[in-house]
C-alpha cells in the first residue's frame, strides 16, 4: 500500500488534525515529520475536544501506531504533559514511537528564541517564542541534541558545554542576560529520559519495514506550505519544510514510497504572526471570519489574520507539493455572505499577475484581484453528500477546484468528526 502525505496548502491551521483523525481509522501509521510544538491541531471526537501541539493526531484513532519521525524537534516538557493530558482522558498513548534521531529543544534554545524575537522589535518574525528555530538551528550548525544522547551523559554533557560556549557569550555580551550553567541543563534533560524511553525506537526501519508489509502509512505535516523554509513567505516562515518532499527527510522514507499528497484548503484564508498577506480583511468581513470560524491559534492563542480565499496560493501549493486532492474544510463558516469574494489573481505595479512572485517585494505589494460569487444561507452542517450541499455551496467548491489544479476530494462541513463529505476516497 502506497504512503499518503497530507499538509497544509496555505500559512498553516487549515484543519489537517480533522483531515488526519479521519484517516486514522484507515490508516496503521501516522507520521509527523517536522516542526515542533509550534503547531496545534484541534480535534473533536464526539463532544470531546482535544489541542494537539507535538503529537500526531492519529494518537486518538484505535489501532493506528503514531510517530514522531526524525524531523521533528521534540520539546520533553511538553511531550510528556500532552501524554499525560491524554492518559487522563482515558486514551491509549502507548504505542507512541519516537525517533531516536529527532532532536531536543533545550531549555537555552526557547531562551534564546525569546531574546531574539525581542530584541528584532518591529522587525521580528512572529515566532511562537517556543525554540524551534533555534533548535534547528543547532541541528545545521551540528551543536543539536538528539533524543539518543539522553541515554549518554558523557555524550549529552560534552554538547551541552560546547553548544553554551558560543550561546553564553552572545546571551550575556549582545543580551545582558545571565549565562546558562551546563550542569542544569544536563541534569532537567536526563530528567526525562527514562520517562521517554520507552517510546524511542529506529523509526525509520519501522515505517519502511511497515510499507513493505502493505501497512497503511500517513505522514502528517504541520504548519502549512506557506511557512516552508524553502517555498514559504521567507523570512516570515517556520524553520522546517512542511511541503511533501520534507515527509522523505523527516522520516525517512523514499520518495518511490509516496503516491498521494493530500493538500488542507481552507474555504477562505488564515495566518498567524507577521508577513504578508494579499487578501486580508480588516473589516466586519475578517472579524465574523475569525468569530464564526473561532480563529485562534490552538498553540499560539494568537488571533488569526483572516481574508478570502486566494486561488494563487491554492495553485502554487498544488505545483511545490506535487498535490493528487485537497480537503477543503470549513464551508460552512461561509454560510450567510450573499457574496463571497475569491482571489484569483494580483496586481503588481499595474500588472495582472496569475502565479505567486518569486520575488518577496513583488509578494509585499500584490494586491488581490477578485472575482465574487453567489453565497448561500442554508445550514449545511448535516449534508452527508455533495448533492445535500445547495447549489450556491456547490458551484463554490466546484470554482475553487478549477482554479486551484485538483480535485477536491472531501469537504468539512461543521467541527466534528462525522461533519465530513467524502466525495473521493483517499485509501
Amino acid at each position: 500500500m502506497p504512503a499518503l502525505v497530507l499538509l497544509g496548502a496555505q500559512w498553516g491551521d487549515e484543519g489537517k488534525g480533522k483531515a488526519t483523525d479521519l484517516l486514522g481509522g484507515s490508516v496503521d501509521y501516522v507520521v509527523r515529520y517536522q516542526g515542533g510544538n509550534n503547531a496545534g491541531h484541534t480535534v473533536v471526537v464526539g463532544d470531546q475536544k482535544y489541542a494537539l501541539h507535538l503529537l500526531p493526531s492519529g494518537i486518538l484513532s484505535p489501532g493506528c501506531t503514531p510517530v514522531i519521525g526524525n524531523g521533528v524537534v521534540v520539546d520533553p516538557s511538553v511531550l510528556l504533559s500532552e501524554l499525560s493530558g491524554l492518559n487522563e482522558r482515558g486514551v491509549d498513548t502507548s504505542k507512541l514511537l519516537i525517533s531516536g534521531n529527532a532532536h531536543i529543544i533545550t531549555p537555552y534554545n526557547v531562551t534564546v528564541d525569546k531574546v531574539t524575537e525581542r530584541f528584532l522589535g518591529k522587525r521580528k518574525i512572529g515566532t511562537t517564542g517556543r525554540g524551534i528555530g533555534p533548535t534547528y538551528a543547532d541541528k545545521i550548525n551540528r551543536v543539536g541534541i538528539r533524543v539518543q544522547d539522553l541515554y549518554d551523559e558523557s555524550i549529552l554533557t560534552q554538547k551541552v558545554e560546547a553548544a553554551l560556549d558560543v550561546k553564553n557569550q552572545i546571551l550575556t555580551k549582545l543580551y545582558n542576560r545571565r549565562a546558562i550553567a551546563v550542569d542544569q541543563v544536563v541534569e532537567e534533560l536526563l530528567g526525562y529520559a527514562a520517562q521517554i524511553e520507552p517510546y524511542v525506537a529506529d523509526t525509520v526501519l519501522v515505517l519502511n519495514q511497515a510499507l513493505e508489509q502493505d501497512k497503511v502509512v500517513l505522514f502528517e505535516g504541520g504548519q502549512g506550505t506557506l511557512l516552508d523554509i524553502d517555498h514559504g513567505t521567507y523570512p516570515f516562515v517556520t524553520s522546517s519544510n512542511p511541503t511533501a518532499g520534507g515527509a522523505c527527510t523527516g522520516a525517512g522514507v523514499g520518495p518511490t514510497k509516496i503516491s498521494r499528497v493530500i493538500g488542507i484548503l481552507k474555504a477562505y484564508t488564515t495566518r498567524v504572526g507577521a508577513g504578508p498577506f494579499p487578501t486580508e480583511l480588516f473589516d466586519a468581513d475578517g472579524e465574523a471570519l475569525r468569530r464564526i470560524g473561532g480563529e485562534r491559534g490552538v498553540t499560539t492563542g494568537r488571533d488569526r489574520r483572516c481574508g478570502w480565499f486566494d486561488a494563487v496560493i491554492a495553485r502554487y501549493a498544488t505545483r511545490v507539493n506535487g498535490l493528487t486532492d485537497f480537503f477543503l474544510t470549513k464551508l460552512d463558516v461561509l454560510t450567510g455572505w450573499e457574496e463571497i469574494p475569491v482571489c484569483v489573481a494580483y496586481e503588481i505595479d499595474g500588472k495582472r499577475v496569475e502565479e505567486l512572485p518569486y520575488s518577496q517585494s513583488d509578494f509585499h505589494h500584490a494586491k488581490p484581484v477578485y472575482e465574487t460569487l453567489p453565497g448561500w444561507s442554508e445550514d449545511i452542517t448535516k449534508a452527508k453528500s455533495f448533492s445535500d450541499l445547495p447549489k450556491n455551496a456547490q458551484d463554490y467548491v466546484k470554482a475553487l477546484e478549477e482554479m486551484s489544479g485538483a480535485p477536491i476530494s472531501a469537504i468539512g462541513v461543521g467541527p466534528g468528526r462525522d461533519e465530513t463529505i467524502e466525495i473521493n476516497s483517499f485509501i
